[in-house]
């Protein structure tokens, strides 16, 4: 009997033990162990399963997001176990790179993270404007605003370029909703700060997390740096213009069509009382995992052009410090998984190598599946070329963090 997809879960399996890259590279078919989790025989295919140069991600994900995965995972997945019209879920959308990757795919797809920001970020690119759209909008926004800032920015930024983040946040605020002015949100928003000329800031940290006020102030002093203009129209749509390169024409009437279905919700991934029971082909994620994010702290300047609460927000959001809190939370996610998910649908969970390797969240995860009732088809590991493989459980390409994919793959049967 077929899945929703190409592969039942048998099929699939032997497509993961045969699998080998494109042709031209000398990789072998897939390393397979296994290990006995509550009794239960579980297999572990290791193999180098997407590359980034094997197909290169599409122009829509280059926006800074912190600890998002590449997207060749979720296409892996979706191209493999479903078909086009199916509905495509992550719980802890982030950046949106799953959801995107369904969008281009033809999938139907549901977004879900308590962090609104995540939707700010990704509703736009399912269904981007046109880039002369873009520029014509953005030749009606006033340079002025009314007037400036309750806050001080004067570190970050020029006071003419200041000036006009502040008129474009008025601007955006009165029509939120429009498609031209979200896309302009969303470039805006990751534009803010970082450390190249591509951004309205002075040199300062990443995109994905903003310095407070205080250390941007010690960061110009040590590199002697004064705040210059920078012209926040035209990193816009130089912006725009790398994020829309890809799109064609055929790619942008599909976009429109699924955009329509697409859902952005922002609950607790415990708690989706709004996804009908049975009704998600697919889930691919990545959870957070056992560390401790400052919320307030890294998007404080973000949800100040957005016009949210930052430390309200941050109290929403469920930080696990320790395993077992870990697995309170995504125990009870799983049972709201096993509800909304079609019988012979599919559940990806990709968690990395923690803590050295000494945490095994792959095989916590086995058990929370299988608690929530659903099969566990298998642990996949995927290797790149300089990675070990000699023992799965002591993969390592860097000294510390998360090293590798590791993802358990579950079947509602």
């Amino acid at each position: 009997m077929k899945a929703s997809g190409i592969h039942t879960s048998r099929s699939f399996r032997s497509y993961l033990s045969r699998f080998t890259l494109s042709k031209g590279t000398q990789r072998a078919a897939s390393k397979k162990e296994k290990v006995y989790i509550k009794g239960k025989l579980i297999p572990v295919f290791i193999n180098e399963y997407w590359t980034s140069k094997q197909r290169q991600a599409h122009s829509l994900h280059e926006v800074s997001y912190r600890a998002c995965f590449k997207p060749q995972l979720p296409r892996f997945f979706i191209e493999e176990l479903t078909i086009p019209g199916d509905t495509v879920y992550d719980p802890f959308s982030g950046r949106g790179t799953t959801i995107i990757e369904a969008s281009l795919l033809g999938r139907n797809s549901i977004a879900n993270d308590v962090n609104p920001l995540s939707a700010v970020l990704a509703r736009p690119r399912i269904a981007p404007p046109l880039l002369s759209d873009i520029a014509d909008r953005l030749q009606k926004i006033p340079a002025q605003p009314k007037q400036m800032p309750e806050i001080d920015l004067s570190m970050f930024y020029h006071s003419d370029t200041l000036a006009e983040i502040v008129a474009l946040k008025e601007f955006l605020n009165k029509s939120p909703n429009d498609p031209v002015n979200a896309w302009i949100r969303m470039v805006a928003t990751n534009r803010l700060t970082g450390h190249s000329k591509g951004f309205f800031s002075v040199y300062t940290l990443p995109p994905n997390q903003a310095a407070s006020q205080s250390r941007q102030r010690k960061i110009n002093l040590i590199r002697k740096q004064r705040p210059e203009y920078r012209d926040t129209h035209a990193i816009i749509l130089k912006k725009s213009r790398q994020l829309l390169r890809d799109i064609e024409d055929v790619q942008l009437r599909s976009l429109s069509k699924v955009a329509r279905r697409a859902k952005f919700l922002t609950h607790d991934a415990r708690k989706t009382s709004s996804i009908r029971s049975s009704s998600v082909h697919l889930t691919v994620t990545s959870p957070p995992f056992l560390n401790i994010v400052q919320y307030a702290q890294d998007n404080w300047l973000r949800c100040w052009f957005n016009g949210l609460d930052a430390e309200k927000i941050g109290r929403t959001i469920t930080m696990s410090s320790t395993i077992e809190r870990w697995i309170d939370v995504m125990s009870e996610v799983f049972k709201e998984l096993y509800r909304i998910t079609k019988r012979q649908g599919w559940i990806v969970f990709e968690v990395g190598e923690v803590r050295k390797g000494k945490v095994r969240l792959e095989e916590c995860v086995v058990e929370m599946g299988l608690n929530a009732g659903f099969h566990c088809e298998a642990i996949m590991i995927n290797s790149q070329k300089f990675t070990k493989t000699a023992n799965i459980w002591g993969i390592s390409n860097n000294k510390r963090g998360t090293n590798t994919n590791r993802i358990v793959i579950f079947q509602k049967s």
